[in-house]
């Protein structure tokens, strides 16, 4: 089973042999690729094989590329990582906008919880407004519970100046980890074979990734957790070689640890299953 985060700075050469993935810099690391769930390549000095490319896509590796200042910006993806996608696709088409308004409805309500709960642990005032906000969520979410929650949330979280948006660290951080975070849906989605452009609720025209967005809204809770609860003023390298390490974290699903990678892997594939049966209750939470 994959579970490893593998992150490479600093000028190196990646290469293939014989099933490892090898790192050769001022030391010669390996790493065998079958352990291997995610690789962040953080460093624009990092030389990469094709063949090793190769053997990670076939292994349906996570690969995030970073730009100059260490910030995921792109991801490599499988043209081909099912033997039926176009059938997976053709399945995706025929969601109905009935069941895909109810499904994104109980992906925010599940979000909303996820909130509520963190605020409870934290002992804040404001966790019964979540509540209360989850219980009035009404289809489709058309009175917008989930924006007047995030902003009670973060409020609380960050203080009351705080903005998404903003320069500050708190953004910086929360734009890191999510992007980390959207690169496991990615991966998830397209191992199931289907199209991150295809969104449920995301709808950008300009977002290759508006169904993993989707997808992704009730575990953007364990980012902000992390950034909560980690001291550090400062987007440092330290600090984001550990907040790759969130991708390591142990949840509970359908009644089992495992990681939060194996785990977004088992809570997409629920989610699917409830948008081509109409059975809502399919999909699985997770818990901490």
């Amino acid at each position: 089973m994959s579970w490893r985060v593998v992150v490479v700075s600093g000028y190196s050469k990646l290469e293939y042999k014989l099933g490892y993935l090898v790192c050769r810099g001022e030391e010669t690391k390996k790493v065998f690729i079958g352990e291997i769930g995610t690789l962040i390549v953080e460093s624009t000095a990092v030389s990469v094989t094709a063949a090793l490319l190769a053997e990670l896509i076939r292994a349906k590796v996570n690969i995030v590329f970073c730009d100059e200042k260490h910030n995921p910006q792109s991801q490599l993806i499988a043209l081909y990582a099912r033997h039926d996608g176009s059938g997976m696709l053709k399945r995706q088409l025929c969601w109905t906008e009935e069941i895909k308004t109810a499904v994104w409805t109980e992906i925010i309500r599940r979000k909303i919880f996820q909130q509520y709960m963190f605020l409870k642990e934290l002992e804040s005032a404001q966790s019964g407004l979540l509540e209360k906000y989850a219980a009035e969520l009404q289809d489709g979410d058309i009175t917008n519970r989930e924006g007047h929650a995030a902003k009670v949330y973060f409020n609380e979280l960050f203080g009351l100046k705080f903005k998404r948006g903003d320069s500050t660290f708190f953004n910086s951080a929360l734009n890191y980890g999510y992007a980390l975070l959207l690169s496991a849906f990615n991966r998830a989605v397209v191992c199931c074979g289907y199209s991150t452009q295809l969104g449920i609720n995301h709808k950008n025209e300009f977002n290759h990734f508006n169904l993993s967005c989707d997808l992704m809204e009730p575990f953007r809770v364990l980012v902000d957790r992390y950034v909560f609860n980690c001291d550090g003023d400062e987007m440092t390298a330290d600090y984001k070689h550990a907040m790759c390490n969130l991708l390591n974290r142990q949840i509970k699903i359908d009644g089992n640890y495992c990681s939060l990678t194996d785990g977004i892997g088992i809570y997409c594939r629920s989610v699917f299953q409830a948008l081509g049966s109409g059975d809502i209750d399919a999909v699985k939470s997770y818990e901490l």
